[in-house]
């Protein structure tokens, strides 16, 4: 029997054909419309030579065209690699390369550096221009059903943001996006016809493919679509579509919570706002629930995960700080650099088991041994455990500073300076020290008209964190460098030469 996941499509249209799926502003497609658009890309693909199995690239921001550029390549066995539409020609080439891609639907509007790539890679560029996409659509004959998959069939290589070395395909199978997407729109956000899900994550991460794109069409819900994120069109969109379930990453939060007239927005349809993709600020959801009177479930999970692993349940104690406990078919365990299980209330890595872990890194069985051990895949995040099973994030294991041998967790320290009046953002890092290795740091963007220096903030937090762990050297930056999800890329940060 196929478990494709292109499944979730063929079955919402037959039941819902006359619903709305996809909204940009004034354009609306409904699943019928949408179901034959991706039987027709599937067709296409099919007259273009793609076999089951075939990878193809999407180089699409979010609208319509990429569900059904997605459920297309699904449709026709073929295996989506989602891809940033701000890559430059070379790094098109890597990923098109590193996958043996054999063509890309690329957007209009960055065809020079997909075009550059796919000539390096020896793929071929579908460009999706308004318009004409629609009329190479119809020229093209319908695939008149999905190809079979099993459940162990890739269906996605999801890339991770390479932080070391050159980024990783994460191999996702349809059983993998299948379930962690039923799992996570049924139990955790109760997704129905009747909702409306904001679509301000991109449809190239896995945030944005699970909890958006696949939970909506599993559903039958309607995913209202912003191709680039702007807090004042996100509010704007919430009350003019009334949204019903709001998606997001921290830092659209924060802009959300920041946002000029932000005051005046009506946001009373929501029902959940669902937080993912980094440490969600204690103080920043506790001052976005009370200006729009709702209530943020936050959640956890990595690309590997397919993401979800972990979350704040609706029916069950939400406790401050916590990614909440694991959801259905999942396991999650704390162990030391031994593996061995760390006991109540200690520090050690989250290693997860369950239906949502990927099938491996593409290509890589050397980085896949890597992370998997006896079935459980190591996270590389530190957290602890209370009495009750909920997880805390305590830090990235890569990003612990060891300052004079101890241990500091910056998400620790930055929680702390999220709480002073004046400071907005926050990303405190290590920085070499010839003495103690490494000197806790912080880069701070401070509210627009609050003043505070260097020694204000050393001094709030010297009260506040043992003295091994406030920050001695600060400095104030206008934005913090931010990757395509709005996740703080701390990599990024470089203390400057002069520092207070």
């Amino acid at each position: 029997m196929s478990t494709s996941l292109a499944q979730l499509l063929t079955a919402t249209a037959a039941e819902h054909g006359d619903r709305p799926a996809l909204k940009l502003d004034d354009s609306v497609l409904n699943y019928a419309f949408l179901n034959e658009a991706a039987s027709r890309v599937a067709g296409l693909l099919k007259e273009k030579g793609i076999a089951p199995g075939d990878r193809v690239g999407i180089m699409l921001p979010n609208v319509p065209y990429f569900g059904a550029a997605y459920y297309g390549i699904l449709r026709a066995g073929g295996v989506v690699v989602p891809m940033n539409v701000l890559l430059k020609g070379r790094e098109v080439a890597f990923y098109l390369k590193d996958s043996g891609a054999k063509a890309v639907f690329a957007w209009h509007g960055f065809a020079e550096a997909a075009e550059t790539g796919a000539a390096e890679a020896g793929a071929e560029v579908i460009p999706v221009m308004p318009g004409e996409f629609e009329q190479l659509l119809m020229a093209a004959p319908r695939a008149p059903e999905d190809e079979p998959r099993t459940g162990d069939d890739t269906a996605v290589i999801l890339y991770t943001s390479g932080t070391t070395g050159t980024p990783k395909g994460a191999e996702l199978t349809h059983d993998n996006l299948r379930q962690n997407c039923t799992v996570t729109a049924r139990t955790l956000i109760g997704v129905s016809e009747e909702d409306v899900i904001l679509g301000a994550l991109p449809l190239f991460h896995s945030f944005g493919q699970t909890c958006g794109l696949n939970a909506a069409i599993a559903h039958g819900a309607c995913l209202t679509l912003i191709p680039r994120f702007d807090p004042a069109k996100a509010l704007e969109i919430i009350a003019r579509d009334r949204v019903t379930v709001l998606e997001g990453v921290p830092t659209m939060y924060h802009a959300m919570l920041n946002a000029p007239g932000h005051e005046d927005a009506d946001t009373s349809s929501l029902r959940v706002c669902v937080t993912g993709g980094s440490a969600m600020p204690g103080e920043i959801m506790k001052q976005f629930e009370q200006a729009f009177d709702c209530m943020i479930l936050e959640g956890y999970g990595l690309s590997e995960t397919s993401p979800v692993a972990s979350f704040n349940h609706p029916d069950a104690e939400r406790k401050a700080g916590s990614i909440g406990t694991p959801i259905a078919g999942v396991e999650m365990k704390v162990v030391d650099d031994d593996g061995a299980d760390v006991e109540q209330g200690g520090v050690g890595e989250i290693v997860i088991r369950g239906h949502n872990v990927m099938k491996g890194y593409w290509g890589r069985p050397d980085a896949t041994a890597d992370v998997m051990r006896d079935g459980w895949f190591a996270t590389g995040d530190m957290a602890t455990v209370d009495e009750d099973g909920y997880f805390f994030i305590v830090d990235r294991k890569k990003d612990m500073i060891i300052r004079g041998g101890y241990n500091v967790y910056p998400r620790e320290i930055e929680e702390v300076l999220y709480e002073h009046p004046a400071v907005s953002e926050v990303a405190v890092v290590g920085v070499p020290d010839d003495s103690l290795g490494e000197e806790v740091a912080a880069a701070v963007v401070l509210k627009t008209g609050a003043e505070a220096s260097a020694d204000d903030l050393r001094a709030y937090a010297r009260e506040r964190v043992a003295a091994y762990k406030y920050p001695r050297q600060i400095w104030f930056s206008e934005a913090l460098p931010k990757g395509p999800t709005g996740k703080i890329l701390k990599r990024e940060i470089k203390a400057p030469e002069a520092l207070e």
